[in-house]
Formats: structure tokens, sequence, C-alpha cells
């Protein structure tokens, strides 16, 4: 049996095209990312979280020596979510980067162990999250969903 699996996103030139509130979920993960400890590949990524009762999360890659003991940016902030507000929904994660890794232009993409981890972050709260990806030169690019980017998720 053929099967066949489309994907929706939406693609904008650059973040300036959001609405003022998605702007600034997007200019406190930069903020963060600041903030990343990156000292092995100076690649700085920040990930902001946004529940549904208005309260803003934020995290950072962590790298350690002992690679792969670091984390990335989304399970930070994803992981700090469930630990401290288990009973609330997110509505949106917003990630950025900064660094040479990836081109300006490159969208930004959550890993494979990232993709898994918000897809059991929906599971957990039986309910879509948005996720914005932005570029390093502003080119955005918004889920509405994680089965957009992981397609076969563990446990599907």
């Amino acid at each position: 049996m053929n099967k066949s699996i489309t994907i929706n996103y939406t693609e904008l030139a650059h973040y300036n095209e959001l609405d003022e509130h998605h702007r600034t979920l997007i200019g406190r993960a930069y903020e963060i990312s600041r903030q990343a400890y990156a000292p092995y590949s100076d690649f700085r990524v920040g990930a902001v979280v946004e529940l549904h009762n208005g309260e803003i999360i934020a995290g950072n890659n962590q790298e350690n020596i002992a690679y792969p003991s670091g984390l990335c940016a989304e399970r930070v902030a994803l992981y700090f979510t469930g630990a401290n507000f288990p009973n609330e929904a997110i509505k949106n994660l917003v990630v950025v980067a900064v660094g040479d890794l990836v081109g300006a232009d490159d969208c930004i993409s959550p890993c494979g162990s990232c993709r898994q981890v918000i897809a059991e972050s929906e599971r957990r709260q039986s309910s879509p999250i948005r996720i914005t990806l932005v570029s390093q030169s502003g080119r955005t690019f918004i889920f509405e969903k994680i089965s957009d980017l992981l397609l076969f998720p563990f446990g599907i």
C-alpha cells in the first residue's frame, strides 16, 4: 500500500513580517542565546516556550566537554517547563541560533531528539505546539505542529 505525507508550513522572508508579540518572543530567544554555554562549537541557540497562561520560559544550549552530555536549547526550555509548569499547555516554541555551523539563510531546525521531546510534549498536553524557527538572516519557518517536522515519532 502506497501512502504519502504532506507537510504544511509558512515561510517568511523575515520575522519582521510577524506581529509584535511574536517578534518579542524571537527577541527574547536571541537574548537567551547570547547566554548559551557553547565553548566547543561557538554555536549559540536560544529557545523560548510560551505557555497558554502567558508565562514565558527561556532556554539555551549547554555544551559539555564529555560530548554528548550537553543539552539543546529546546530540551532545556521544554524540560524546565514540564518540571515547573506540568499542568500548563505550551502554545509556542521559538528557536533561533547564531554561529558558523549553518549558513545565514539556512533553517535552524531542532535535532531528532528535540523533535521527539516536542512530540511527547504535544502528546502530554493533547494539543499541538506552534514551532517558529528563525534563520540567522531572519528568514522564518512556522510549523503548526511537530508532525510537520517529525513524520513518524516514537510511539506512533
